[in-house]
């Protein structure tokens, strides 16, 4: 059974993937392949955590504090056996300008912020439906982050000295130009030679005999490639002097390059701001961070919940959206507290932790402590990597985050509406940010929604030119038929075509059959379109009407404030309904109204589902 929490409130299920890896069966077997998992995503996990700390404009060690407490804490707590969490490439593009503006310390704050969003938003039970959110709204942040994050690693790239890196990506480009004679050759070849053994390492693994494939199949290609960046340097730099690249250890002189200790406690708020000083609390500084944790509790949602399905298609397993959800919510809470910044299911370190054989939540546990443990008797060896290998790193990642092809693929074969949601979220995550890029997309795939539901509703007004839909019905009666759901947008084009209908109808018969839902828009218009016919007094039948346009029907009280409406179960109780208050031909030529024979039988026939008439309801004066 799931551990359930105590409060009604709070009824839902909480470390469903480790309770449930553990209730099937756990034995030495399964603890083997998760410490070999492990074991293997840490060595993966270890320099990406720094080059994602060091993107999101914070030192590297607040990466590495992101993948011990965030990582382990987020496993434990989850929804999804072998999902991994840490610091992603994602994020970047939301942290790096918050820390521009506010430093570390408001970071810590804005992440502690979306920690409780996102504890909110899986105590609402919110983790289905961010699924819902539209594939060019993903497809298009996520190119754009790509490429923000590869036009931010130039920079270290080539080894250019800018005074104050800019937040948005077209300042960090003019930036970039003019300090274009501050390139140092040396780091630009570092670079490029940890790029091509980045590029190289699989070519080359796939080329070895098998048996040494298989030995060699979880080395990553980022520990190759940093590894011997690292080494070629600093062996050039001991015979030749002026051979100099800069260092983690070298770039982060004042605070001593990565400490060589565990995370500590340390309020978020009492980290440095943006000019070196203690943040302080004030909640003011939380007001102006609220838009900021929004976006990376948005952010945050998405991506591991795509991630978690991503690994249940990998694993063949099934994740609890909500238990993920708060699961990554209380990481992020916690984090901050331990020098962490946001974090977030990341898809390749997912990838890598089932192909290495993980069978629970216990493997990322243990890459935590991997993490840890080489924090711990690393860092002085950690702090000679150099940052234009970092940087190569990113663009790696920048590159298989964008999927160029995917992109390429849906502006030419997509549908011109996805075409527009897709260029919109991309060009405003490149040229302004997340935040702007996200609310966007969204509120636009939800225009186009309307729109869309708009179409897929069809609407049908039949005279006398169909008589097999007539049949059995009398004369002076026309039949509007409505297929599709009454949302906004199609409920007003829906009602616009009974104005056509005047004195020539006595009857109306509304055929709600087809009609699965109504919202409030619906109610209205539908409301409105009665209006209309009653200055005619004439009669309208709702007929096949659902349980839930029913019920949003009775709720609005339209059977209470008309009189002159009727509401059937079927159509052939429609249909007897109509032909017992059908008007002689002599009525016809005297005009009575519908509404008004209507009224005289009503009595006679105590039909229970015949709305009496309104108190207020005012006959037709001309009649």
């Amino acid at each position: 059974m799931p551990l359930r929490m105590a409060s009604p409130i709070l009824r839902f299920p909480i470390a469903t993937a480790l309770r449930q890896s553990l209730a099937e069966g756990y034995g030495a077997a399964e603890l083997r392949a998760d410490l070999l998992a492990g074991l293997v995503v840490g060595i993966v996990a270890l320099p990406l955590s720094m080059a994602l700390g060091i993107a999101s404009g914070v030192p590297p060690q607040h990466g590495l504090y992101t993948a011990i407490v965030a990582g382990a804490i987020i496993a434990v707590l989850g929804g999804s056996r072998a999902q991994v969490s840490g610091p992603t490439a994602a994020f970047i593009a939301i942290l790096a300008p918050i820390t521009a503006q506010y430093g570390v310390g408001g970071l810590m704050v804005a992440t502690m912020l979306a920690g409780g969003l996102l504890v909110i938003m899986a105590l609402g039970g919110l983790g289905r439906l961010i699924t819902y959110i539209p594939y060019p709204v993903t497809m298009g942040f996520t190119t754009g982050i790509g490429v923000v994050i590869a036009t931010g690693q130039l920079k270290d790239l080539f080894g250019l000295t800018v005074a104050q890196w800019p937040v948005h990506l077209p300042e960090q480009v003019a930036a970039m130009a003019a300090a274009a004679d501050t390139a140092r050759p040396w780091d630009f070849l570092i670079g490029l030679f940890t790029l091509a053994i980045l590029i190289a390492w699989p070519r080359i693994l796939a080329r070895l005999p098998h048996a040494a494939q298989k030995s060699l199949r979880f080395v990553p290609a980022p520990l190759i490639g940093l590894g011997l960046a690292a080494l070629v340097a600093f062996v050039i730099h001991h015979f030749h002097a002026d051979f100099d690249v800069v260092t983690i250890g070298s770039k982060y002189a004042k605070q001593n390059g990565i400490p060589q200790s565990a995370p500590t406690f340390a309020l978020p708020w009492s980290f440095p701001d943006a000019q070196g000083n203690p943040l302080g609390f004030s909640f003011a500084l939380f007001r102006d961070l609220a838009s900021p944790a929004v976006a990376i509790a948005l952010l945050g949602a998405i991506e591991s919940l795509l991630s978690a399905v991503i690994a249940d298609g990998l694993a063949g397993t099934r994740h609890d959206p909500d238990a993920e959800l708060f699961a990554q919510g209380v990481g992020n809470l916690v984090a901050p507290f331990f020098g962490g910044i946001a974090a977030t299911g990341a898809i390749a370190r997912t990838g890598t932790n089932i192909r290495a054989g993980a069978k629970s939540p216990i493997s990322t546990v243990v890459h935590s402590l991997f993490v840890l443990v080489s924090m711990l008797a690393l860092a002085p060896v950690l702090n000679y990597l150099p940052m234009a290998s970092m940087a190569a790193l990113l663009l790696m990642v920048a590159w298989n985050m964008s999927e160029a092809s995917h992109f390429i693929h849906t502006l030419k074969h997509s549908p011109r509406s996805d075409v527009s949601v897709l260029a919109v979220c991309f060009l405003s995550t490149v040229v302004f940010d997340m935040v702007v890029a996200v609310v966007a997309g969204v509120l636009l795939a939800s225009l186009l929604f309307m729109r869309r539901m708009a179409e897929v509703s069809e609407f049908r007004l039949i005279g006398d030119h169909d008589p097999n839909r007539m049949r059995g019905l009398p004369k002076g009666v026309v039949h509007y038929d409505i297929g599709g759901p009454l949302f906004f947008g199609a409920a007003q084009k829906a009602m616009q075509e009974l104005e056509v209908i005047g004195r020539h109808y006595w009857a109306v018969v509304l055929d709600l059959e087809d009609v699965p839902a109504m919202d409030a828009t619906g109610v209205v218009n539908l409301e409105s379109a009665i209006k209309r016919l009653a200055k005619n007094n004439t009669l309208v039948v709702l007929s096949g009407v659902r349980a839930q346009p029913l019920q949003a029907i009775t709720k609005a009280e339209l059977l209470i404030h008309w009189g002159h409406v009727a509401v059937c179960e079927t159509m052939k109780e429609t249909i007897e309904l109509l032909n017992d208050c059908a008007p002689e031909p002599a009525d016809l030529t005297a005009q009575r109204t519908g509404a008004e024979l209507f009224s005289r039988l009503t009595p006679a026939r105590g039909n229970d589902a015949v709305a009496p008439p309104a108190k207020d309801s005012k006959p037709n004066p001309k009649v």
